[in-house]
């Protein structure tokens, strides 16, 4: 049986969210630290722009095709945040302060992990993703996620060049070495 540790999601466009999900492992929702609670819960009275709730982070991971490194974490928040097209420059250093020297354990970012994650909300913001944050996952349960992804403007061969990209910055990267390498057309 795969751990979330090693679990890396499919890129299958033609594989719905539901059936996605159901092959992730999890975790149980207590094991999220207080300070992660804190900043990216939405119902924390100081949470930062694109918090999400749990169900929805694990699907955003799997619309992205990333697994749960902390560099596949660092890009998920990034995109996440970046996809609000209203994260300011001091949440994100308050963000990037806290995941350095708050974060304990899988959740503290690495040097390397806060620079994938300015990339990620840049990425997100040029994008012009949708708020996923806003994303009404449950409707979506039974749609493919190629759709999933160009509904909500997630280009996959802009992704995919992105991936590419991280993968020749990153090498040797855990997470880099998992990326999808699929190609498609432009659309």
């Amino acid at each position: 049986m795969t751990t979330l540790s090693e679990w890396v999601p499919s890129f299958d466009g033609d594989q719905t969210l539901g059936e996605a999900y159901a092959a992730m492992p999890g975790d149980d929702a207590s094991v999220v630290p207080w300070y992660v609670r804190l900043l990216e819960n939405p119902a924390s009275p100081v949470a930062l722009p694109g918090a999400i709730d749990l169900r929805g982070h694990d699907c955003v991971h799997i619309t992205l095709g990333r697994g749960t490194t902390s560099a596949d974490e660092a890009f998920v928040l990034g995109v996440t945040m970046g996809s609000t097209g209203r994260v300011a420059g001091w949440q994100r250093q308050l963000f990037t302060l806290a995941a350095r020297h708050l974060y304990r354990g899988p959740w503290q970012l690495r040097e390397s992990d806060v620079l994938l994650f300015d990339m990620a909300v840049e990425f997100a913001q040029h994008q012009e993703i949708q708020p996923l944050n806003a994303v009404r996952w449950d409707q979506l349960w039974d749609e493919p996620l190629q759709k999933i992804r160009s509904s909500l403007g997630i280009r996959e061969s802009a992704l995919l060049k992105f991936y590419e990209a991280e993968r020749l910055m990153w090498p040797g990267g855990a997470a880099s070495s998992r990326l999808p390498t699929v190609a498609y057309p432009d659309e």
